[in-house]
């Protein structure tokens, strides 16, 4: 049998050996064996590098004989792991390390020696730091190309949006420069795509923009004129509201003053005393007609037209501006058509007409002298009456005759006037079938003159009306029982005085509740009540009575000092009532009850 040389490693005092043994012969006997040991080190693993192309350690038991790792920290580290772990394992797999912050795979092996009691072994290290760096690297430019990619195409929308919404960008200044009022600006239309429609239309806006301003500029003007006449319109009606209740207060008064003295006028006085009684009573006729005229421009009513006569109207009009006339040194002056026929109008309409013209002639006359005079003129025209408002003032350039009757055209001073008296005269002559004209010289004064057409003479038919049976009323009382009722001693006074000259039978109650417990007692064949009085009043205790005894209601007259307003008048004609507005007359005291009582 031959026999051939073997091969083997020896680990020997931490070291390992190639041993290379063959038998030596002699002839045909075996005289010994011959053996070779060749110490496994750098040289070893620097050659299975080069074999494996990784990183080579040699192991004998737990020390590291041999190692390609050119680090000498590298292999202090490997040495260190090997000391911890005890003698490496036969792995199969590959397993990762981490040496001196290196990346390594790394493959072990055992090495079969003749000595099983020590071990010897191998590791083979792949280190995969550079692919790794290689690999952050290639991440790294990646990162970068992609920031610079979005960095371009950031930059290259930003200048394509910017292009695009360059006219935007444009509309959106104007339209901010439209906001501030800046209506001058205009987008200007490069393309004729959407943008450039839209810039059109914005262009369009903008000019009807400036047209509304336009007019809205003109309609606050009228608003601030408009209002500066409501506010005028407002003190008019303050000031109507606190004559109205002034007017109450003197009507309780005045209707005594002018009763009793028409009572003391029945009697037998002496010449002095009857002249006394004439001025006592043409004083309070004169009170009450200014009274009466304060209550008619005061009084807020629906327009109505009856037969007027204007010379009342004018007289109606100087005695409410009479104390301003008699201050400011300004005489008035009337010529008067005694046979002037009357007219269809509204009454209060036309005195307002007359109270503006004369007020506006006095205030031309108080800037331009020290006395003045108006005079007043009426005449007939033909089917027409002619009224004319003559003044000495400075009258009117020819320039502001042409538009004096324009709405709030007014040469007066800011806060003096609201130049619609005029324009609101102009209107209501119109209304009733009228001119009204104004004639002037500049220094030389100036003439307002109004036409009115004469009532026909269907409309005076229409409105003749009970004149016989205002003539001498006569009072037969005989013995018919009266209840006055009155909260003022005065009125109680005198309508008691007025009955029982005439034969009737009085009773007087001061409020509604005691007139009620009157009524509730016996039979009147009248009662006179007035309107308003404290706690229960005059319309109150009639609904009272007419639930209760309906024939008493029937015999109801009521008197009133108040301004008749629409309720009132509307439940007077509901229930087909007399109501007498003081201060009345005697006469007229008189007809009320006769009517009432032959009523029944």
């Amino acid at each position: 049998m031959e026999e051939f040389a073997n091969t083997d490693v020896v680990a020997f005092q931490n070291k390992l050996y190639d041993l290379v043994s063959m038998p030596v012969r002699i002839g045909n006997e075996m005289e010994g064996v011959l053996t070779f040991a060749l110490e496994a080190g750098t040289a070893t693993a620097q050659e299975f590098k080069r074999l494996t192309h990784t990183e080579v350690a040699l192991l004998a038991g737990e020390r590291l004989t041999a190692c390609t790792l050119v680090k000498p920290e590298l292999q202090t580290t490997l040495h260190a792991r090997i000391s911890d772990t005890g003698k490496n394992p036969d792995r199969k797999e590959p397993f990762k390390v981490i040496l001196g912050g290196e990346h390594f795979f790394v493959v072990s092996g055992n090495l079969n020696t003749l000595d099983e009691s020590r071990s010897a072994g191998y590791l083979l290290l792949s280190s995969y730091e550079q692919e790794l760096n290689a690999l952050f690297a290639i991440q790294r430019l990646i990162l970068l190309v992609s920031l610079m990619g979005i960095l371009v195409s950031a930059t290259v929308l930003f200048l394509v949006i910017r292009k695009a919404t360059q006219p935007l960008r444009e509309l959106q200044a104007s339209a901010e420069a439209v906001g501030r009022g800046d209506f001058s600006r205009h987008v200007l239309v490069q393309t004729q795509d959407e943008c450039g429609e839209l810039a059109s239309v914005f262009n369009r806006m903008v000019d009807n923009l400036k047209a509304s301003r336009q007019e809205l500029e003109r309609t606050v003007e009228t608003l601030k004129t408009t209002q500066a006449q409501l506010v005028q319109s407002e003190k008019l009606s303050a000031i109507g509201e606190f004559v109205a209740g002034v007017t109450h207060e003197l009507n309780n008064p005045l209707t005594s003053v002018i009763g009793f003295a028409e009572l003391l006028q029945q009697t037998p006085v002496d010449a002095r005393s009857k002249r006394f009684l004439d001025l006592i009573v043409n004083g309070a006729q004169r009170c009450h007609k200014i009274v009466q005229s304060l209550l008619s421009f005061a009084r807020q009513h629906k327009p109505e037209r009856k037969l007027v006569d204007l010379h009342e109207l004018v007289d109606s009009a100087v005695s409410i501006l009479q104390y301003q006339m008699r201050t400011s040194n300004i005489e008035i002056e009337t010529k008067f058509d005694k046979a002037l026929p009357q007219v269809m109008a509204d009454p209060h309409q036309i005195q307002q007409v007359f109270l503006n013209l004369i007020n506006n002639a006095r205030q031309a006359i108080e800037g331009f002298r020290s006395k003045g005079l108006i005079r007043i003129k009426t005449e007939a025209k033909g089917n027409f009456a002619k009224v004319t408002f003559q003044d000495d003032g400075p009258g009117i350039s020819a320039e502001n005759l042409k538009k004096i009757f324009d709405p709030f055209f007014t040469t007066k001073e800011v806060g003096k006037g609201t130049g619609l008296g005029l324009s609101l005269s102009y209107g209501l002559i119109q209304e009733h079938g009228g001119s009204i004209q104004a004639e002037s010289k500049a220094g030389e004064g100036a003439s307002f003159i109004i036409e009115l057409p004469f009532a026909s003479e269907a409309e005076r038919t229409d409105t003749q009306g009970s004149g016989a049976e205002k003539q001498d009323p006569v009072l037969q009382g005989r013995n018919k029982r009266v209840l006055i009722v009155d909260d003022e001693e005065g009125i109680l006074n005198l309508v008691k005085e007025t009955l029982i000259a005439s034969g009737f039978q009085t009773e007087t109650a001061r409020d509604g509740e005691e007139a009620l417990r009157h009524l509730s007692e016996r039979q009147y064949e009248l009662t006179v009540c007035d309107w308003k009085m404290p706690g229960m009043n005059g319309r109150q205790l009639f609904e009272h009575v007419h639930k209760s005894n309906p024939q008493a209601a029937s015999r109801f007259i009521f008197m009133t000092g108040d301004v008749m307003n629409e309720s009132t008048s509307g439940f007077l004609r509901e229930h087909r009532k007399i109501c007498l507005e003081k201060p009345f007359s005697l006469d007229d005291f008189k007809r009320a009850v006769i009517q009432m009582t032959e009523a029944g």
